[in-house]
């Protein structure tokens, strides 16, 4: 039967507002928990790759380490990969802040982008015997290969650093003429990586960041 015009249409019944926090608190413990047993698994993996110096280990390595269980594991990560990315993308957005807060200190747009890029540089080098780089390049490269979108998201925090820092550059008339601050700070970044990646290469005389950053500043500033 066809409803009346002036018959009033039922509003929706809302939750009671008692029941709304209780799920949400319910939810908020929930994540929590979650959060935890992630960084759990972060911890006993990054404890593992300090240990051997190497990305190579296995999942079940990182569930022994974390004294979690397999299926707690992958409710969480697809495979060992998606552990690595989340390792590089966590390492590069701490990075991309370190690096913004030692750029802060120099008062010169050039300065604060020639601390970024030779800091970046020393942090990006393949790491001596027994030390730790930050962003451990060895899986990096293979990352860049096998999975370039999630790179290009891992890599914002970095690229908006140096997007921030060209900018600056540009305000300041100091970027040389024709270069758009987005593509040449992405040039610039790749330029200096890609060198201290393969720095080790480079026999008894390797790379030295000063002599990255002159060749990169002689391409986009001012002559």
């Amino acid at each position: 039967m066809a409803q009346k015009a002036d018959q009033p249409v039922s509003a929706p019944i809302e939750e009671p507002a008692w029941k709304q926090r209780a799920v949400e608190r319910s939810t908020q413990a929930a994540k929590r928990r979650a959060e935890q047993r992630v960084d759990r698994f972060l911890d006993a993996a990054q404890a593992i790759m300090a240990e051997k110096g190497t990305t190579d280990f296995t999942v079940q390595e990182v569930v022994d380490r974390s004294r979690q269980s397999l299926r707690s594991f992958y409710q969480h990560f697809g495979g060992k990969h998606e552990l690595l990315l989340a390792l590089f993308e966590d390492a590069m957005s701490k990075s991309a802040e370190e690096l913004r807060a030692a750029a802060a200190h120099q008062t010169n747009p050039l300065d604060r982008l020639r601390i970024v890029v030779q800091e970046l540089f020393e942090n990006s080098r393949p790491a001596p015997s027994g030390a730790q780089r930050p962003l451990f390049t060895d899986f990096a490269l293979r990352l860049l290969v096998s999975h370039p979108a999630e790179m290009r998201v891992a890599n914002a925090p970095l690229l908006a650093l140096f997007t921030d820092l060209m900018t600056e550059l540009e305000d300041a008339s100091l970027l040389r003429s024709g270069f758009e601050a987005r593509r040449a700070a992405a040039l610039t970044m790749r330029t200096v990586m890609f060198n201290a990646q393969s720095s080790g290469q480079d026999g008894p005389h390797p790379l030295t960041a000063d002599e990255v950053w002159d060749f990169c500043a002689k391409g986009f500033t001012l002559s």
